[in-house]
This record gives structure tokens, C-alpha cells and sequence, in this order.
């Protein structure tokens, strides 16, 4: 029933309330009792009861492993290299092509068909890998991305000074990385300059490059949910000199790199197969030390001096393996003087290649803050490059980041890339201790990142920004004074934040109700059998709403099917159009 109005609240108000049987498998539950491998962001998964030994590796033991004249394919040399995984797609899901000047290798694994073939491309089998003589073969899973592994040692060693990791998923546009890479780096001071995000403010230390190059509302897979709202322009750019990008990342055209909360949210299913496109225009952009972004392993470029943060984790979900190298990789970058850089749209793929489950991310979502937060924090005073990596791995390990599998695979790889002939970088000092420099007007550099069309949560932008801006103000003006419940099935440190970002933007307050409090993510505490005994609280606490709408977290509001139903009526679900989310597989990398 209504709350009763006091004298000095509103003249009336309503409460609507949906009440949803309960759904199978409720639709962020997902995350919370999928049934994926242990969570490398989880720290209950790997945490061991002992003491973790610490690897002890004498580098200058390490025996070299050239390659032999009874070696797998002895005859291939090259010094640009484009590594995939031979995945089982049929061939018209693979436009990847072979590029002038570049040797194209397909690593395979347990997955890979025994008649599997890719134009242009050289095949590296299970019995080729086994036959490398590489330590960190042994480590590496029976299927996934990680076994790309022992195909960048194999590049390595055969005289590979740039490796494009890639997918077979992705067409290059007009099949020339070296149009959209900076494929030769040019390092003498006082050359090109590149725009590069500003480090005025010391606590932004992740950034969204979606808003840079025209899509604001989309945001790649491995960005903190929490930063997903941060769609603004940047104020302003500052520079920096060209010849540090070890690292360059490269936007996608068609399906980008999203995760599965986007896609969930963003897409109906009478929709279209997803188009986006980035900013062919936009100038490519650095981040500084102390700030980073997510990197893949689909459209990534990598120079030799960053060759050792090619390694993928090998005891976490494939779909986070390359978030957590990604910044693992970037924060041992500023121990050399590296930089990573992200790029206009390098590619293309299609929206109707792959699906897996949404559980897939959870290793992702669960504590990737806490992860950059963790790295931004962590030094070392270890003399070398290497032993700061095995120092940072085994410091990951202790965390419960990833599994003690990976140290032991991390000293291995090292290993191996000694064996090979790899030579370490030298190591300098970290800009990120040294007093910050002050920005002056004249460093200061303007860039107004264009609008692209876009989709927000499950309504298809036709073509102008005006028109989602409209649909946004219709129902910010529908709903902008209701108050929305939600009683979240626990632990609620997955799911609120997901939720509030949801639906923050369309009601006056989202209140989040949980069998279990938690005061950081402002959740209080109510039993869903007994919910009607809090309510009351939450109606005097926001006296002046019109309303209030009630729900469980197993469904998924369209709250824009809503815009004609009364508002003086109490609603109830055989009679509102909602959308209970089950187990289902979405589309995406």
C-alpha cells in the first residue's frame, strides 16, 4: 500500500511496486555463482595458507636455446611478426589476412581442428610447441589465448623486433598496420611529439579512450565498472616525445572490445548486430606514468623492448588473461621509460562471430580496482628489469591477483626469453616519484573529441546525438522524482555498483537493500521476506518523491516501456512490460 502521506510531505504519493518470481538465474548473479574457474581478482581463490617461496633464478645460469636445423619450420626468419590463435571459426568468420612485409603465425591449441587451415598463415601445432624446448610450454593451458605464448618465443627467436598480437576475428583496414601502428620508433629526443592525457590530477589513474576517439558511452572491456560514467572530454592534452610507445593499442571498428555488462544493458534483442565506429581523425594519445587504460590481445601492438609483457596469465579466465597483462605490463613499462599509446580504429570486426558466458568476466569485474590501485602503489628496488618482473609477480601472487601457477610460469618465461637471446631493457628512474612538473598555459594542448552515434542502454541512436540527448530527458523527466529500490541477492560488492550505474542517470535515487550491509557501497541491510518493514525508512527518507518503484535484482527494468503507464495506480508485473534476464551467452570478444 502507499506510505501515508505526512502534512509536510507531497500531496500524494504511490508506490510501485514490481513484484518478479523469482528467475532462475538472475541476470549480474551471473558473476556471482557462474560456474567458472577460481577468480584470479578473488583473493580467497588463491591465497595459500603458507608462506609463497620466492622463485630463485640465477640469470646467468640459464643455458641458451638457439633455434636448431630440427626445429619446427627452421627455415622462417622475419622481423615483423602477426601472432593468433587458430581458433575453430569457419573461414568466413576469419577475414584476418596476411600483410605485406609480415609473417602471419596461428598458435593452435586442444580446440584447434586437425584440418584446421588460414590463408597466408603458418600453423605452429600442439607437437611443434612440445618440440620448442621452451620451460614456460609446460605452464600454458590446453586451450585459450595464453598458449600464444609459446608462438611469441618462437617469433623472438627467429628475429621478430615487432609483434602484432591479433585475432583472426579482425580485418586490418586496407590490410597495412604500418598506416595505423608506429611500426618504427624513431627515439632521439627532440623528434615528433605526441598528445598524451594530462597528469594534472595524481589520483586519476584510469581513463576511458572510448570518449577520445568519439564513443563516450561505450567503454572497453577491463575498465573499472565504477569509471564507466566518466564520459567527459578532457580539458585539456599536454605532450610528450615519440619513441616510448612500446606498446600501442589500437581501437576497433564494427564489435569493439566490450565486456558483457555493455552488452547486456546496451542491446535488445530486436536490435541490429552492433556497428560502432571510433574517430578516424582523432590524433592517437599517450598516457602518462600514473595512469593507464585496458589493453587486449586482439589488436595490439608490441616493440621488443616490451617483449617480455607479452606473457598471458595462465591461471585466470581467457576473457581476463589479457586485462591483467595489460596493466601489469603497463606499470613494469614505466620502469623503462615506456609508454603505452592508443590509436584511431586499426581494425574491423563483425557482430556475429563468438559468444561466451557471461560468468567468463567475473575474473574481470570482481576487483580490478583494487588491482590498479595495487600497482599504482607497488615499487621495487631490485637491480634489473627481470627481477623487478619476477619481484611484481610474485608480489600479484601474494595478493591473490592471479594464481601461483602464474609465478611459477612468470620465472619460466623469463627464462626462456634469456635462453633465447632477448636482451633487458635498462632500467630508469620512475617519473611518478619525482615532484610533479607544473603545467603552464603554453603546454597545454585542446583536442573536442567528436560524438559518434551510439547506443545507450538498449535504444539504438539513429544518428544525432540530439536525439539520445532527447530520449534522456524524456525520462529523466518521467521518473526524475521516483525513487527506485533494488534488493540485491549478496555479496553485493559485485552487483551494486552495476545497478547504480544503470539506472542513476533516470531516477531521483537508487537505494540498494541486501541480507547483507555494507556501508563503502552505501547498501543497508533488509531481509526480502520482511523488506516491507523497512520501506518506511526509505519513505521518510526521501519525504518529497512522487513515488517509489520496488525490485528484485533477477530483471532488468525497460523503464522506457513504462512512460505511459499511471502513475496514480499501483503497478504489479502481469500488467508492466519487464525483462527477467536468465542464463543466455552474449556476442561479443
Amino acid at each position: 500500500m502507499p506510505p501515508r502521506a505526512s502534512p509536510t510531505s507531497a500531496p500524494k504519493r504511490v508506490v510501485y511496486v514490481l513484484l518478479a518470481a523469482l528467475a532462475s538465474a538472475p541476470f549480474l548473479l551471473l558473476l556471482l555463482y557462474g560456474g567458472a574457474s577460481p577468480s584470479a581478482l578473488c583473493p580467497a581463490s588463491f591465497r595459500a595458507p603458507r608462506r609463497l617461496p620466492y622463485p630463485s633464478v640465477l640469470w646467468s645460469r640459464v643455458p641458451p636455446l638457439p633455434a636448431l636445423p630440427t626445429s619446427p619450420h627452421p627455415a622462417l626468419r622475419a622481423s615483423r611478426w602477426i601472432v593468433f590463435s587458430a581458433s575453430p571459426h569457419a573461414p568466413k568468420h576469419r577475414p584476418l589476412r596476411a600483410v605485406p612485409g609480415w609473417l602471419l603465425l596461428a598458435v593452435a591449441d586442444e580446440a584447434t581442428p586437425a584440418d584446421w587451415s588460414h590463408p597466408g598463415s603458418v600453423l605452429l601445432t600442439l607437437a611443434d610447441q612440445a618440440r620448442l624446448g621452451f620451460r614456460s610450454v609446460a605452464f600454458l593451458p590446453a586451450r585459450g589465448p595464453a598458449r600464444k605464448a609459446a608462438a611469441y618465443l618462437f617469433a623472438v627467436q627467429r628475429g621478430a623486433r615487432v609483434i602484432y598480437d591479433a585475432d583472426a576475428r579482425n580485418a586490418v583496414l586496407g590490410g597495412n598496420l604500418t598506416k595505423h601502428f608506429d611500426v618504427n620508433l624513431d627515439r632521439r629526443q627532440g623528434g615528433a611529439v605526441l598528445l598524451q592525457y594530462s597528469h594534472d590530477d595524481p589520483n586519476r589513474t584510469v581513463v576511458n579512450p572510448f570518449v577520445h576517439f568519439g564513443q563516450p558511452s561505450i567503454w572497453p572491456r577491463g575498465l573499472p565498472l565504477e569509471k564507466a560514467g566518466e564520459a567527459d572530454a578532457e580539458e585539456f592534452y599536454t605532450e610528450i616525445f615519440s619513441g616510448g610507445q612500446f606498446i600501442q593499442q589500437g581501437m576497433c571498428n564494427g564489435l569493439p572490445d566490450i565486456d558483457a555488462v555493455f552488452y547486456f544493458t546496451r542491446k535488445s534483442s530486436e536490435m541490429e548486430a552492433f556497428d560502432f565506429q571510433f574517430d578516424v581523425d582523432a590524433p592517437k594519445v599517450a598516457l602518462p606514468q600514473g595512469m593507464m587504460a585496458p589493453v587486449n590481445s586482439v589488436n595490439t601492438l608490441f616493440h621488443s623492448p616490451a617483449f617480455w609483457g607479452l606473457a598471458l596469465s595462465v591461471s585466470v579466465s581467457p576473457m581476463a588473461s589479457d586485462v591483467i597483462r595489460g596493466y601489469w605490463a603497463q606499470r613494469i613499462l614505466w620502469e623503462i621509460g615506456g609508454y603505452l599509446v592508443v590509436y584511431p580504429p586499426t581494425v574491423h570486426r563483425i557482430d556475429n562471430v563468438h559468444a561466451h558466458p557471461f560468468d567468463d568476466e567475473k575474473d574481470i569485474h570482481v576487483n580490478i580496482g583494487r588491482l590498479i590501485k595495487f600497482l599504482m602503489e607497488w615499487r621495487s628496488s631490485k637491480r634489473t628489469l627481470f627481477e623487478r618482473i619476477l619481484d611484481l609477480s610474485y608480489a600479484m601472487t601474494e595478493e591473490g591477483f592471479w594464481g601461483e601457477k602464474d609465478l611459477h610460469f612468470m620465472a619460466a618465461w623469463l627464462q626462456d626469453l634469456v635462453a633465447i637471446g632477448y636482451r633487458q631493457p635498462r632500467l630508469l628512474s620512475l617519473d611518478i616519484d619525482r615532484p610533479r612538473a607544473t603545467i603552464g598555459h603554453g603546454d597545454k594542448k585542446e583536442f573536442v573529441p567528436k560524438k559518434l552515434p551510439s547506443v545507450h542502454l538498449g535504444v539504438e541512436e539513429i544518428g544525432e546525438v540530439s536525439t539520445e540527448i532527447g530520449n534522456l530527458i524524456k525520462w529523466r523527466k518521467h521518473f526524475g522524482d521516483i525513487v527506485l529500490i533494488v534488493h540485491c541477492t549478496e555479496p553485493v560488492d559485485r552487483i551494486a555498483l552495476e545497478w547504480r550505474l544503470l539506472y542513476g542517470r533516470i531516477f531521483r535515487a537508487v537505494v540498494i537493500l541486501s541480507e547483507q550491509s555494507n556501508s563503502d557501497l552505501v547498501v543497508d541491510f533488509s531481509n526480502l521476506a520482511q523488506a516491507y518493514k523497512y520501506l518506511p525508512k526509505v519513505f521518510d527518507r526521501f519525504a518529497g518523491a512522487q513515488g517509489f518503484l520496488f525490485l528484485q535484482d533477477h530483471m532488468v527494468l525497460n523503464y522506457w516501456n513504462l512512460l505511459n503507464a499511471d502513475k496514480d495506480k499501483l503497478w504489479i508485473t502481469n500488467q508492466v512490460h519487464i525483462h527477467v534476464m536468465f542464463s543466455r551467452t552474449v556476442y561479443t570478444k
